[in-house]
């Protein structure tokens, strides 16, 4: 009886440590896959970084500009992480300007 106790706490145990952990990474990482949008600047997980131009959902294909008039096309799944979201860009753009130190009245 006590070694069947002890099997159920060892996979109650690893339940909290690894699995669930892995699960709400992987959640997280899909949530970042969906919300990447066209402006978002992103970096892929070869390392290749450019703004998403265009996306072609049935294929779940992005378009990358990574330099001026050259594109890339990769799957949605290849993106690493996003720098920069144009949606967070535009919600603070409201907000205040931001300034580099100089003053402008000099």
């Amino acid at each position: 009886m006590g070694s069947i106790i002890l099997l159920v706490a060892v996979f109650a145990l690893m339940y909290f440590f690894m699995i669930r952990p892995q699960r709400k990474r992987a959640a997280e990482r899909a949530a970042m896959l969906r919300a990447a949008d066209i402006g978002d600047e992103v970096a892929t997980v070869g390392g290749v970084i450019g703004k998403i131009v265009a996306v072609e959902e049935q294929n779940d294909v992005l378009c990358l500009e990574v330099d001026t008039d050259v594109e890339l096309r990769v799957q949605r799944r290849a993106v690493g992480e996003i720098l920069n979201s144009a949606a967070a860009d535009s919600d603070s753009a409201g907000d205040s300007a931001v300034t580099d130190g100089v003053n402008e009245s000099e």
